[in-house]
């Protein structure tokens, strides 16, 4: 099978269950841009069974040439009187509609179609499409056929109809080959559409031959392990249907190098249902974490991250660290690299000169002298550049904006990447720019988890689109337990029973969650979606004032536009 148009979405749809309208079109030459639809003929079958047919000529618009007329035996004197094409077309649309359509050389007939909708104004469907030419090349082989034309595969599968280039007989012909081509593929276990799919598209037997492991999974939502056969996890994965999702790891729709490898290693596939989508994503994010399977890309450590620390120590600075503690220092992020951190800290010390030597002063003897010192490059106490006092200002400045009121530290940075502008300086203004956007996103993530984190249990609840709630329990940013309450149901004993079910979780240090800061963030975005109610809070669900989300919504298109443009550049600078 060739897709012509369109994917089957519906994934699993038993062969028997399927109406397919096999057509054929006769023509008056080769292209579509030139040659007009003199016949279409169509037959409606479903579960072997024929359900109707459809025949009709068309007056094409200039006369047929003498070799088409002795070719099909069709003459301009039979079409004077047929219907143009703009009646014909709609009535075969009405005639197929809700099927898949099958065709020999599937290409060629579906390509007239549409060029006639297109001219005429008709609204094409989209149908899914079958090319028995496809399927017939991957299960009919040179010893049983010298080609595969419809003529010849009409003898080899012994068809009731001959073939002769009339549309209607020929598309007979057509349903007798489709007829024989799928019970070949019966006998090799497809007895689905989508598996049809797979199979005609020359999936490798390795890959296809695994099918059986999507075998008695369940068709609900939830995660799925792929595992090899010593039991370890090779791949996790998500999905609303289980075992739609599994089973197309064995199909043409999965086109990944590396699926195709980690399917050739899986022995097991590990089903675990969900309650609801969001419990599902958070298993997934969990399991990943657990097992690190070596074939998520994505996501593979999770739990690693990089938190910047105003210590509290005589003079405080600025420190990358890996957990938050219960120490009373204040915390910025979590970062998703170093990296990213390194420049808000850089960002920080661009406009508050902490000091950035990491040793340990007395607030009586501070330390006379450090490497920093001797570039010139540090103004601590330690030095003798301010103050104790001054000290104590800057270290204000910088612990404000770790806990919410950013603006003045925003506004220094600004400064300094307009002055930097205006010296002409453009590369360290694009530096400064840089890291003020990661500062931004650090401090904006700390304030958007940190009241979260805080609450020690917020119930919450989403309308289902077939009625009934979705319910969700979070505790200290932790997804503790969901649920979903049946239709025309009171939803609060459900509620009641999702508290007193759920998991039981200890407060972490803030401004830190009880779980991954991934996890944290999809249940955040769960909650700010459309039709969520808050069913219960305990504790406080909030964003400060001046805090850096106004910045970041601010940079972040300025930050996206910058990528486009430089991708767009360098598009040009590889085509040239």
């Amino acid at each position: 099978m060739q897709m012509v148009q369109a994917t089957f979405d519906d994934l699993g749809t038993a062969l028997a269950d399927v109406t397919f309208v096999v057509v054929d079109l006769e023509t008056t030459g080769g292209s579509p841009a030139d040659s007009d639809i003199t016949e279409i003929g169509a037959v409606r079958v479903r579960g072997g069974q024929v359900l109707g047919e459809f025949q009709t000529l068309v007056k094409p618009s200039l006369p047929i040439p003498a070799f088409i007329q002795v070719l099909t035996g069709i003459t301009d004197t039979m079409v004077a009187s047929a219907p143009r094409i703009e009646a014909a077309l709609p009535a075969f649309l009405e005639f197929a509609r809700g099927s898949v359509l099958v065709a020999h050389n599937a290409g060629f007939d579906i390509s007239f179609l549409r060029a006639a909708a297109g001219r005429t104004g008709a609204e094409w469907p989209g149908f899914p499409v079958l090319d028995t030419v496809h399927l017939a090349r991957a299960l009919v082989t040179r010893d049983e056929a010298r080609n595969h034309k419809l003529s010849t595969l009409a003898v080899l599968f012994g068809a009731t109809t001959t073939p002769d280039h009339r549309a209607l007989h020929d598309a007979r012909a057509t349903v007798d080959v489709l007829h024989g081509l799928i019970g070949r593929v019966g006998s090799l276990g497809v007895h689905t559409l989508e598996e049809l799919s797979s199979f005609s598209a020359r999936v490798p037997q390795a890959q296809r031959r695994k099918r059986y492991l999507a075998d008695g999974l369940p068709a609900a939502p939830g995660v799925y392990l792929f595992k090899d056969g010593e039991g370890r996890v090779l791949y996790v994965g998500t999905s609303v249907n289980i075992r739609a999702r599994v089973r197309s790891y064995f199909t043409a729709s999965e086109q990944r190098r590396r699926m195709g490898e980690m399917v050739r290693l899986a022995e097991s596939v590990t089903p675990v249902v969900c309650a609801t989508t969001l419990e599902a994503e958070v298993r997934e994010l969990r399991l990943i974490a657990e097992h690190k399977p070596r074939y998520n890309r994505r996501s593979r450590f999770p739990e690693r991250s990089t938190w910047v620390k105003l210590t509290v120590e005589p003079f405080p600075r600025l420190s990358m660290v890996r957990e938050v503690r219960r120490d009373g220092a204040h915390y910025m992020g979590p970062f998703g690299s170093r990296a990213a951190a390194e420049a808000a800290v850089a960002a920080v010390h661009e406009v508050v000169p902490l000091r950035q030597c990491s040793q340990r002063l007395s607030p009586r003897r501070p330390s006379p002298a450090c490497a920093l010192a001797e570039m010139g490059r540090c103004t601590a106490p330690c030095l003798g550049g301010q103050s104790v006092e001054q000290y104590a200002g800057l270290v204000a400045r910088a612990a404000a904006a770790f806990a919410g009121d950013g603006r003045d530290v925003v506004a220094a940075l600004r400064a300094r990447m307009v002055a930097l502008g205006e010296q002409e300086r453009f590369e360290d203004a694009s530096a400064v720019r840089d890291r003020m956007l990661a500062l931004v996103r650090g401090t904006a993530r700390a304030q958007r988890l940190g009241p979260l984190a805080a609450s020690p249990e917020l119930l919450a609840a989403r309308p289902l689109a077939t009625g009934g709630w979705e319910l969700v329990c979070v505790r200290h940013g932790r997804l503790a337990g969901s649920s979903t309450s049946p239709r025309g149901a009171d939803p609060m004993p459900y509620v009641a029973a999702l508290r007193d079910c759920a998991e039981v979780v200890a407060a972490p240090a803030p401004p830190a969650p009880a779980a991954i800061p991934e996890e944290t963030e999809k249940v955040l975005r769960w909650l700010e979606s459309p039709g969520v109610r808050i069913v219960d809070l305990d504790g406080e669900w909030t964003c400060p004032v001046g805090g850096a989300g106004a910045a970041r919504a601010e940079l972040e298109p300025l930050a996206v536009a910058r990528r486009e443009v430089a991708g767009f550049t360098g598009g040009l600078v590889a085509a040239s």
